[in-house]
């Protein structure tokens, strides 16, 4: 299936909202009192259980034995290395293990011990982001793109953009009125999912009440990240980056063809605008009838960091502080295209990955993107946050728009077709920033055209049928992705799964190594054909490849993985200028080139999502698992690999793991 079929699918598979009906109930019930109604349009959730009550009580994040990181460690080399690279390895591991290793650790558990507020990962995994100078399109900003509404009128740019805004706002103020619900992952949902939960762990004092909830087989979650959702941006500067956020500013920063536009979303009472009101300023900037703008400053945001530090001091100076602080403290920034993305998929992906960063400004923490042809999704800084933040905050708007637009296609009519709270940002330019601006956008339009884009949508086997089967959906989705590139070039690379630790106070992420000994062998197996081996044995295989998997899952999920651990005991090293043999040596090298690098936001509600690849021969997967298919979008650089031709081969892996499991 095309994502514009499954586009196709979402809108017909209801009908048009019951619009009235529900402004009718909606109205009946608010009436009651104007706190009532002020109440219901101000906030997306009013949860009894404050956002942040789990906070203190969070367990914090474990440091792995270093006998157990090292074990793990060499079990991850064993597909990837040959029998005498594994050897000399091993060697230098278990003098590791006897030697650096031990001082290491035990400067880390030093630091962990005086540093209880946070996790041992916090601070070193900001820097790394931080630190790097790569541009941040495609080398870290991920996308995910909203599936269409049921409606094709509540699709249309217009009322879409105005009521994307609108639950962006509520969303932010009941996130910071510490209304929204907790993030909570239920283990059995059926027990504890329920009032009785909410109301035994809002009772419970804020520094038991995790407990509370671990004994009702729930796990609330890290909410520390959610604070950089609005208002946030990241800062280029020379070596190292800075994130800011300014929660002070009530306005939204708009961008079309290149042109930089503002208003309030959140009145000076600390109310939000009426919807009328801020569809009216989208309107006004709709009516600009300009056309694309020759000195696009948005594309500064593509360049190397130290690159655009530099000319970002530049533009400074020449007189733009208050326009780029209007940019920075906004509580994002709203991006529509006037391009319509027509039946082309992959310019769909392409769209939300990288744009012509004519019109997008990778800097903020998130831009919300909405195409003239009613797509809507959005890009986002990856510093300051992972997926799990995000993937709420998009679940969560696209349900209130869903079920409770506030801006409707009727509305349109009662628009003036003029606004007097927008405000033009108009950059002051000179020859220097012109020239600069010129040599980026040829730069990243080389750039992007060596960009390779794949999209596959695998029906009839998905979630339900893999669970029916007794194998994990998340392990078979790895296992395709292993095949699929065995089948390729005959051997097993590198792999990254990114698996969130959120579970535990400032947690990030920790690396799943989903390149085992045991998809290592089944796929010297069903990349040559299953005639010499039965269909029984090859199943018996696929449902060890899962157990391996679920293992390495649990323990990355419990902060139980070697990579991140190792991550910090190396920067540590590099810290104190001593070079450790483990580090040098050319297998650590081989792990960390991820050559498949691959990530999940799976929620019905996400139409495509994706990322770059993070090395330049490599892949970057990003993958949905639903009910009754699996999805991916995958990228690649043209001169090294081809996206398509790894697409064409996952296509076959589905076909020969679905034949394999169906075989009795």
């Amino acid at each position: 299936m095309t994502l514009l079929a499954a586009k196709r699918v979402f809108i017909s598979q209801k009908p048009a909202h019951s619009v009235t009906k529900k402004r009718v109930l909606t109205h009946f019930f608010c009436s009651k009192s104007t706190k009532a109604a002020n109440d219901n349009y101000e906030y997306i959730q009013q949860s009894r259980v404050p956002t942040m009550h789990f906070q203190p009580s969070l367990p914090r994040l474990p440091i792995p034995k270093l006998d157990d990181t090292c074990r793990r460690y060499l079990n991850a080399l064993k597909p990837l290395l040959k029998d005498d690279e594994m050897q000399r390895t091993q060697a230098i591991v278990e003098k590791f293990q006897k030697t650096d290793g031990v001082a290491l650790q035990t400067e880390l558990q030093h630091l962990d011990e005086v540093n209880k507020h946070t996790s041992y990962i916090r601070k070193p995994w900001f820097d790394m982001y931080l630190e790097d100078r790569r541009p941040l399109p495609i080398n870290y900003n991920p996308f995910l793109v909203f599936s269409p509404e049921s409606s094709e009128q509540y699709n249309k740019q217009l009322v879409k953009a105005t009521n994307l805004v609108v639950s962006s706002m509520r969303f932010l103020k009941s996130l910071r009125a510490n209304l929204l619900e907790p993030e909570v992952f239920h283990l059995n949902p059926k027990k504890s999912d329920t009032q009785f939960f909410r109301t035994f762990t809002r009772l419970l004092p804020s520094s038991v009440s995790w407990y509370g909830a671990y004994l009702m087989n729930a796990y609330p979650l890290d909410m520390s990240q959610y604070a950089n959702l609005f208002n946030s941006t990241r800062i280029p500067m020379i070596g190292k980056d800075e994130i800011e956020m300014d929660k002070s500013a009530k306005h939204i920063v708009v961008m079309r063809n290149g042109y930089f536009y503002a208003f309030d979303v959140i009145k000076p009472d600390g109310n939000i605008v009426p919807p009328i009101e801020i569809a009216q300023n989208l309107q006004h900037i709709l009516n600009d009838h300009r056309p694309k703008t020759d000195i696009p400053v948005g594309i500064l945001t593509t360049a190397e960091r130290n690159h655009w530090a530099t000319t970002r001091r530049h533009i400074l100076g020449i007189g733009n502080k208050k326009i780029l602080h209007k940019i920075d403290s906004s509580a994002f920034v709203l991006i529509l295209d006037d391009e319509p993305v027509g039946t082309d998929e992959l310019q769909l992906l392409r769209r939300y990955l990288h744009g012509e960063a004519d019109n997008r400004w990778f800097d903020k923490s998130f831009s919300l993107i909405v195409t003239k042809d009613g797509f809507a999704g959005l890009n986002f800084e990856h510093a300051w946050g992972d997926g799990v933040a995000v993937l709420r905050y998009f679940q969560d708007i696209k349900k209130d728009i869903s079920e409770k637009p506030r801006f409707h296609p009727e509305d349109e009519k009662k628009l003036s077709g003029g606004s007097s709270s927008v405000e033009s940002l108009n950059f002051k330019v000179d020859d220097i920033t012109c020239g600069i601006i010129a040599k980026e956008k040829k730069k990243y339009d080389q750039w992007t055209k060596n960009l390779d884009v794949g999209f596959l949508m695998y029906e009839g086997f998905g979630k339900k049928e893999c669970k029916d089967f007794g194998v994990s959906p998340d392990a078979v989705m790895q296992l395709a992705f292993q095949l699929a590139f065995f089948k390729q070039e005959a051997r097993s690379v590198a792999a990254y799964e990114s698996c969130s630790t959120a579970a535990f106070k400032h947690g990030r992420t920790e690396t799943l190594r989903p390149c085992t000994v045991q998809t290592n062998n089944l796929c010297s197996i069903m990349a040559k054909g299953t005639s010499d081996v039965s269909l029984q044995k090859i199943k018996k295989m696929i449902i060890d490849c899962s157990n391996a998997h679920t293992t390495l899952t649990k323990e990355a999920a419990m902060g139980q993985g070697f990579d991140r651990h190792l991550f910090v005991l190396r920067k540590m090293a590099d810290g104190s200028g001593k070079k450790i043999d483990l580090f040098e040596d050319p297998a650590y090298g081989i792990i960390n080139h991820n050559i498949l690098s691959t990530s999940t936001l799976s929620s019905p509600v996400v139409l495509a999502g994706g990322f770059g690849p993070v090395v330049n021969d490599g892949f970057g997967i990003g993958y949905m698992i639903q009910d009754r298919r699996l999805g991916a979008v995958v990228t690649s650089y043209r001169d090294k690999r081809s996206a398509k031709e790894y697409v064409d081969s996952l296509e076959e892996s589905f076909k020969d793991i679905h034949k394999v499991l169906l075989s009795r």
